[in-house]
């Protein structure tokens, strides 16, 4: 099997700001609008059941606000009645009420389990809905936005199981043949897991084809693929053309096979097990080793063949295959090794050839055995690495570069999920072909800036923000950095209430939008039409970044934030407000 490419995300240095200065906080008024909604939004709060991380990322902290991305500025919900309903807007200060585009055909409030429903645009003419209750809805729409050619009308709808988010989907043509892909999103009971959390997390990968024309039935399912991993990916998309498969996610995700395959997978797993159990422990100093092999019972000494060489062993018992074979690690004095049966153990000296160096191994590429350090040895060791580490604030302010302490990290620093990581998975083989380890790039948000491409996402680049642009048709070079958003990788990790950020299409800003009532607006650099000076360096400052505050005047939580490159959309239980940030150009 061919081995997965270990990638990098290669940052384009033009693109970075070493001598940004910071944000400057502007009293600017922002023109804020507000419409109250005919029927509430229909929020679903997270159940007992419900009670693990991954439910409050997957479902607590859900997006109720859905932006349409081929056409700016319209925005999508789903209220109490059922009711897909649409805000176009065209022009701030003539604002029309939401309006309603689709109404989903079963009772929502009658599955006890039921999530959130959930929306995603495939494309200019397609969407895909999910009620929350399992059902997937595949709608033809017309000309979205415009209300006189616009005619949503179900092409597709099927029980799928258990209840589901849509993660994305696309919509593609090949050979003249109409496809629509979804990734559904699940979080499951997991009753084999016992040390962790009882569930883990299923992405199915769902694809909807186009069936002959003069069936009844126009659309069916082509294929259902299920992925599982332990934690809920913070982006997972599909390829535009439906090949590929990208997640980033903490905890990694695979490709669930059929039952014959798990159980040989199972069967695989016990032999691994065993084989990990060490067949021999050793321990070395500078002059000699010793090797202890567990004996079975009744085992004489009759029974044991022990055959020495300058860089070789053996041992085996009676006539069966060898115990211990393979070449030494370096050289020994063949002549004068020995080896004794103490306490039901078989125990071999091996006298170095050349003493003073330590061995890594004791068999060159074996993992059967198990090295086992003795404590004067520990001892030695953090004796020579003492000088690498400190207790003390700054033990020797005289030396030119004193050492780093942790206390000098702050606290918004501290990234967990250090391990997170970047996969690409074929849509024909199921295997990884793409790894992107990201460290300690952290995540922030996913933004789309073509809706003809997959959605960018965008990580933590030392105290600055990169937008990455992936690109499934350049395999050597599948992520593009495509803008920065100075500072604002430690500006977010400071806000400790923050729920959603976003930037729009031209990422002129970033946002970031609290739990309540706040949205920050983070302006990219622009010149100054008049002269400024720092006051400490005396030079002349050419361009300046402004940091923007909205207050909405709403008490309720805030269930959906989405980013236009004229306005901010927030939706509320009872109302939608429209942020005007941009004039246009």
């Amino acid at each position: 099997m061919e081995a997965a490419a270990n990638c990098s995300l290669r940052v384009k240095r033009p693109l970075l700001d070493p001598k940004f200065e910071g944000y400057k906080l502007s009293l600017e008024p922002l023109a804020c609008y507000q419409l109250g909604l005919d029927s509430a939004v229909a929020e679903v709060k997270l159940r007992d059941d419900q009670y693990t991380l991954d439910h409050m990322r997957a479902f607590g902290m859900y997006n109720y606000l859905h932006l349409d991305s081929w056409y700016q500025d319209n925005v999508y919900y789903v209220d109490q009645l059922g009711r897909v309903m649409n805000l176009s807007v065209t022009l701030d200060t003539a604002l029309r009420k939401p309006r309603e585009v689709f109404r989903l055909p079963s009772d929502l409030t009658a599955c006890d389990n039921r999530l959130c429903a959930s929306i995603h645009f495939s494309s200019s003419t397609w969407v895909t809905i999910s009620d929350g209750t399992g059902s997937l809805y595949l709608i033809k729409t017309g000309k979205r936005g415009d209300a006189a050619s616009e005619k949503w009308e179900i092409m597709f709808n099927e029980e799928l199981g258990s209840p589901f988010v849509i993660a994305h989907s696309v919509s593609f043509v090949k050979s003249d043949v109409h496809s629509v892909a979804g990734l559904l999103l699940r979080v499951e009971k997991d009753e084999l897991d016992a040390k962790g959390s009882g569930f883990h997390v299923s992405l199915e990968w769902v694809t909807i084809t186009e069936v002959d024309k003069e069936d009844n039935q126009r659309y069916e399912i082509f294929k259902r693929r299920i992925l599982q991993g332990k934690s809920v990916p913070h982006y997972a998309a599909i390829e535009p053309d439906g090949d590929g498969l990208m997640i980033v996610s903490y905890k990694p995700f695979r490709f669930m096979q059929d039952e014959e395959n798990q159980l040989e997978k199972k069967e695989d797993g016990k032999i691994a097990d065993k084989k990990r159990d060490p067949v021999y422990y050793w321990q070395q100093t500078e002059d000699d080793l010793t090797v202890t092999i567990h004996l079975p019972q009744d085992i004489t000494k009759d029974d044991i063949q022990v055959q020495f060489s300058p860089d070789h062993i053996i041992v085996a018992l009676k006539s069966q295959p060898p115990l211990v074979e393979g070449k030494l690690c370096s050289s020994i004095d063949h002549e004068s090794c020995t080896w004794i049966i103490r306490d039901n153990s078989l125990e071999i000296s091996l006298i170095k050839k050349d003493e003073g160096p330590m061995w890594p191994e004791l068999i060159v590429g074996d993992a059967q055995g198990e090295f086992i350090m003795d404590s004067s040895q520990c001892s030695a060791v953090a004796e020579r690495l003492m000088h690498l580490t400190s207790e003390e604030m700054n033990p020797n302010p005289d030396k030119e570069n004193p050492p780093c302490n942790a206390q000098e990290l702050e606290e918004c620093d501290i990234f967990l999920e250090d391990s997170t990581s970047l996969c690409r998975f074929d849509g024909n083989t199921l295997k990884i072909t793409h790894v992107v380890n990201l460290g300690s790039n952290q995540y922030l948000f996913s933004a789309v800036v073509d809706p003809k491409e997959m959605p960018c996402f965008c990580l933590r680049h030392d105290i600055d923000a990169i937008l990455w642009q992936p690109r499934s048709n350049q395999p050597d070079n599948m992520w593009e950095h495509i803008a920065t958003f100075n500072a604002l990788g430690y500006v977010q990790a400071s806000k400790q209430d923050k729920k959603f950020t976003a930037c729009p299409p031209n990422y002129s800003y970033a946002a970031i939008c609290e739990c309540l009532r706040r949205v920050f607006i983070y302006r990219q650099p622009t010149p100054l039409s008049t002269v400024l000076y720092n006051r400490k360096e005396g030079r002349q400052v050419g361009q300046v970044a402004k940091q923007l505050v909205a207050t909405l005047e709403a008490s309720d939580p805030i269930l959906g934030f989405q980013a236009t490159n004229e306005r901010l959309f927030v939706l509320t239980t009872k109302s939608l407000f429209l942020i005007k940030v941009n004039t246009e150009n």
